[in-house]
């Protein structure tokens, strides 16, 4: 990176480090709040606010721009360090292949109900991908492998945002009325729930056996990122061959099939099963993320005006409402399935 870029991009970027550092206040104050919530709640406010929408449309716009996109990426790889493969094969054949059944219907149910409101398809599968998977690193990982502008992702990572934090205070009041054990209920939450933090700001209210369980079911959703980016990257390079007409001179333009940070995602749960990192290590890398992560929600959430999404997103909180109601139904079953 040249001088002149880091110039460019550095006042966005010490902007995001601010607001990460107030959420992260935040969280510490309320838990309940998740951190990665508050980034992208404190981007809004950002973008909306009189006094600071000129600086973020203006002077801290490519650095916040940089966040949103490079950022994300790079918290993407370390996310896979919270997997083991080892605690994903501990919950039995049933429950994998029940978790796989959720991830599926809720893919094609949601990219179905957001066609039905008439979404772009380009919104409706990035809206698809943040609710079945991880909420907003899936949605970056998506848009990434099949090219989808940064400015079409602001849409679908407000509305997994909103309907996670929905999750955080709707799913809690229904333990008692569904007369749910704690772990029947932590595997509901991570079945259903869209981001990591909201798994565990919801789940931590039923108790540790309902928090563990959420997080291991959760970071099963979170392995199926990687085979659902290559498919979508095999179905892009296929259509994107058509379109050059299959010329060989056209390859150095070909989208990769599977771009470079899910290689590194898939690489991360390959290190953190073989148990050769230390505690210490997987902490601080889990800090790091949550710092990448973090300044790349910021930086997304500060691309959103208010107005233009209450104009042209009605049909999509629609959409998103629909979609969040059919995962909850269909992560309930899940686990009821699992945890008789």
């Amino acid at each position: 990176m040249t001088h002149q870029n880091l110039t460019r991009i550095l006042p966005g970027l010490l902007t995001a480090v601010v607001a990460l550092a107030f959420a992260f206040a935040i969280h510490g104050t309320v838990p309940a709040l998740p951190a990665m919530t508050l980034a992208v709640v404190l981007g809004l406010l950002a973008a909306n606010l009189p006094v600071t929408a000129v600086w973020t449309a203006g002077r801290a716009r490519p650095g916040l721009d940089f966040a949103g996109k490079h950022l994300m990426r790079g918290g993407i790889v370390l996310l896979g360090l919270k997997v083991s493969l080892s605690d994903v094969l501990g919950l039995g054949w049933l429950a994998l292949l029940l978790i796989a059944g959720v991830v599926v219907a809720s893919f094609a149910g949601t990219y179905g109900i957001s066609r039905l409101f008439r979404l772009p398809a380009d919104t409706a599968l990035l809206i698809a991908t943040g609710f079945s998977i991880c909420g907003a690193s899936a949605i970056g990982a998506m848009a990434a492998v099949r090219r989808i502008s940064h400015r079409n992702t602001v849409l679908p990572v407000a509305l997994v945002t909103l309907c996670g934090t929905l999750a955080i205070g709707v799913l809690p009041l229904l333990v008692h009325p569904l007369h749910l054990s704690a772990e029947a209920f932590g595997a509901w939450t991570g079945a259903s729930v869209h981001d990591v933090g909201q798994v565990v700001a919801t789940a931590q209210t039923a108790g540790p056996a309902a928090l563990s369980l959420a997080v291991v079911v959760k970071l099963t959703r979170v392995i199926l990122l990687a085979p659902l980016v290559a498919i979508a990257g095999a179905e892009q390079r296929i259509r994107h061959r058509r379109q050059a007409g299959g010329r060989a001179g056209r390859a150095e333009g070909r989208p990769p099939v599977v771009p470079l940070f899910v290689v590194g995602f898939i690489a991360m749960v390959a290190l953190r099963s073989s148990g050769w990192l230390s505690a210490g290590w997987l902490e601080a890398a889990a800090g790091l993320q949550d710092v990448l992560l973090g300044a790349a929600l910021f930086g997304l959430g500060s691309a959103v005006r208010i107005r233009t999404l209450l104009h042209t997103g009605a049909r999509a909180l629609l959409a998103a409402l629909a979609a969040w109601l059919l995962i909850a139904v269909l992560g309930l079953a899940a686990a009821l399935l699992m945890v008789p």
